[in-house]
This record gives C-alpha cells, structure tokens and sequence, in this order.
C-alpha cells in the first residue's frame, strides 16, 4: 500500500527545491509529514476531507497547517481535499445547508436567491446581502457538520482498508512459504 501511494505522492526533494517554500523548510521538511504508515494516511485522509470543505481557495492551506500542526502526511492531505473540484462543490454545499437546516431545526425549506436585474442592480444588491445573511448559519453549522462526519469516516474507511490489505499480504506470504 505505501509504494503505490508514494509513487503518486510528491517527496522532500520537491520541496527543497523549490524557493517558494525555502522559507519554510525547517518545518515543511520534518520527518513525520513525509512518513507513510496506516497511522499517518488515515489522519491525513480525516484532513483532506474536513479542509476540502473550507470555502475559496484555502483548502489546501488549511489542510498543510493542519499537516503540521498533527504531524501526518503532508502529500496525503493535500492530495484529499481535491475531492471538492467544480463539480462536487455544489451538491456537497447543497448536501450541507439541508444538513445544517436539520440541526437547526429550520423548516422553511430551499430560499432561492433572489433573481439578477442589471437594471436594478443595487436592489438585487442588498437582497443578495440579506439572501446570504438568512443561508449563512445552516450553511455554516452543515459544512462544519459534514466535513466532521466526512472525516471521522475518512479516517475509520482508511484504517480499515489498510488492515485488509496487511491481512491480505501476510496471507498471501504465509501462502507462499
């Protein structure tokens, strides 16, 4: 399992080459975030997963601070959070606002944006503004709730594939001896 994962994973030498992240060598090169065992991939994927879910562009980041912060895999978490690209992104926010609606006890069902006037664009301004106000807190509680339940998922499915696996291998060396 591990040499099929490295061989698509970036290693230390990447890094150190490149002068963007120079500066941040001390911490970007310690052992640990480049180590893959069960332990390390499986906190990785829990990562990936609950960062691909922060809004914008800062996914990744989220997932490389909290890489550090935990001391996993770097490559792994970094390489999970493209579970959110173009396509996925709006049925997983969909998926949360109705989680986040759930929790908080709203029952007033999908509120649609309100409709883009060229003409009247200050007015459809400030309704967009009022739109986003009345989404935010189901949206927000639902993407936090959904990205914990992805992760605690992610880790537990990664821990059990990787015991199959190790099952599976000592079975088929006990086999061939």
């Amino acid at each position: 399992m591990r040499r099929y994962l490295k061989k698509y994973l970036p290693d230390q030498e990447t890094i150190r080459s490149n002068p963007w992240l120079r500066p941040f060598q001390s911490s970007l090169l310690h052992p640990r975030l480049w180590h893959l065992n069960r332990h390390s991939a499986a906190g990785a994927v829990a990562t990936g997963l609950f960062c691909g879910l922060i809004p914008g562009p800062l996914q990744m980041i989220g997932a490389a601070l909290a890489a550090v912060k935990f001391r996993i895999n770097l490559p792994l978490a970094l390489l999970v959070t493209l579970y959110t690209n173009p396509f996925t992104i709006v049925p997983l926010y969909l998926v949360a606002y109705q989680l986040g609606r759930l929790l908080t006890g709203d029952s007033a069902g999908f509120i649609a944006p309100p409709e883009f006037s060229i003409t009247a664009f200050a007015a459809w301004t400030e309704a967009m503004q009022g739109w986003m106000l009345v989404v935010a807190k189901p949206l927000g509680l639902g993407l936090l709730a959904l990205a914990s339940v992805l992760s605690v998922f992610g880790y537990l499915a990664t821990r059990a594939i990787w015991r199959l696996y190790l099952i599976k291998a000592w079975h088929r060396r006990r086999s061939a001896s």
